[in-house]
């Protein structure tokens, strides 16, 4: 696929290492895998695992496009696949490819193992969010700013704290991200499940004495180990909570970095400018612009990520032994989910590492309101000297005049009668004085590792 409708993931690792050669790549690996591992319990001469190793190596023998078009007489490309690979080991290894195994067994170990690939490279951009974020949130931890409350000014915040906050979410989705590529599980079960295949295909001899779990207990650590996967308890053909964990964490990355790009489109706005990507994307038609593309693209991926995650948790529901249609719903839908958490990834790193802070329209913006930001401060203060009920209501009645008048909070507020010298107000109306713990709070989150 070239990514055409797909810039925020075009060009990436993620796409790379989701390719159909990459599947392909995976898939044969996998056969190759459970050859070797054979071999190691005494289900298969040496040299035939290793011709069928030899033989899956070279992935270019093998046409995707015609493996895909016959995958529609049997519903997945493994069927086709495994003829192929039959055909390209000598006559004497050729009952040893994809012995005792069924298709699910090996297109969920490969997109097992095709997703921890992807997964390591997500964990890398993630740590290039992180450190970029941290920076920012360290050389801003006092640049004082606007908190903006359902789209308008609450109370001071600083530009420190909002980069600490956009950090502990990269750092939540890499906890996830890591998490699961811990425990992504090879999958090996035969037929239905019992493993009874393999126990068939055990010499006579001593090793027909297989005791519990027949030689699927030795078997199936082996076959996880040659991938780097993790040793299932069970066949999991119809218990697909690895592939539902997966989605939940790429949902969650994509959406961890969505909520950094939200901000940033925010921010970014013309009439706002507080901040701006270091090489935003131009227009078609209007030279001037320099739009925040970094965010846009992962703001889109963010919006995708959800639904796809969604058709996963269906695919729980999965009947008897071995399910139609919900197995086959996840391929696409998981690697869609790579992709998109992959790029997203990939973005945020460009985003984090060259976005631009203005804290001097910051500044300004502070003033936008005559000081009415820091009303909240002066609530608390004046309560002590009037009442709660009669500063409330002084207060309102003053951030109106200073609207109307175009006048300061203080100024007017030095006017009443009742306040004749007894507050500082130009000290209790200056935002910078009114951050409450965010340097603190900053801090506290850098501490995070």
């Amino acid at each position: 696929m070239s990514g055409l409708f797909a810039p925020g993931w075009a060009g990436s690792a993620a796409a790379d290492a989701t390719s159909d050669r990459a599947f392909l790549a995976a898939l044969l690996a996998v056969e190759a895998a459970l050859a070797r591992a054979q071999a190691a319990v005494g289900l298969a001469p040496g040299e035939a695992a290793a011709a069928v190793t030899e033989a899956a190596a070279d992935v270019d023998r093998f046409d995707a496009r015609d493996i895909a078009l016959r995958a529609r007489e049997g519903g997945n490309p493994v069927i086709p696949l495994v003829a192929e690979l039959t055909a390209a080991v000598p006559e004497a290894a050729a009952p040893y490819v994809h012995r005792g195994a069924t298709s699910q067994d090996i297109l969920d170990s490969a997109l097992m193992l095709l997703s921890a690939r992807t997964l390591d490279l997500v964990l890398a951009d993630l740590a290039r969010v992180e450190g970029a974020l941290a920076r920012l949130a360290r050389t801003h931890r006092d640049t004082v700013m606007p908190g903006r409350t359902l789209t308008q000014h609450a109370v001071p915040t600083t530009f420190g704290l909002k980069a600490a906050g956009w950090r502990s979410l990269a750092l939540d989705a890499r906890d996830r991200v890591a998490g699961v590529r811990a425990a992504l599980p090879a999958q090996l079960g035969g037929a239905a499940g019992t493993s009874a295949a393999f126990d068939a295909y055990a010499p006579p001899g001593p090793r027909r004495d297989l005791g519990a779990g027949g030689i699927a207990a030795a078997l199936v650590p082996a076959f996880a180990a040659e991938l780097s996967l993790a040793a299932p308890l069970l066949p999991w053909h119809t218990l697909r909570t690895p592939v539902a964990d997966l989605g939940a964490a790429l949902a969650v990355t994509a959406g961890a970095l969505g909520k950094t790009a939200a901000d940033v489109l925010v921010l970014s706005r013309t009439e706002i400018g507080e901040v701006s990507e270091g090489a935003g994307g131009g227009s078609s038609a209007m030279p001037h612009k320099a739009n925040p593309v970094r965010a846009t693209l992962i703001a889109a991926a963010a919006r995708r990520a959800p639904a796809l995650a969604a058709i996963l948790f269906g695919a729980l529901t999965a009947e008897d032994e071995r399910p139609a249609g919900a197995w086959h719903a996840e391929w696409e839908t998981v690697r869609d989910l790579l992709r998109l958490a992959g790029g997203a990834a990939r973005d945020a790193a460009e985003l984090a590492e060259g976005l631009r802070a203005h804290p001097q329209v910051m500044r300004e913006h502070l003033g936008l309101t005559g000081g009415s930001i820091v009303s909240e401060r002066l609530a608390a203060e004046l309560a002590s000297l009037l009442g709660r009920a009669r500063a409330r209501q002084l207060l309102a009645d003053a951030a109106r005049r200073a609207r109307v008048q175009g006048r300061s909070l203080a100024e007017v507020l030095a006017a009443e009668p009742a306040l004749k010298n007894t507050l500082d107000l130009d000290e209790l109306t200056d935002p910078a004085h009114y951050t409450g713990a965010a340097g603190a709070l900053t801090d506290r989150a850098l501490e995070r590792r």
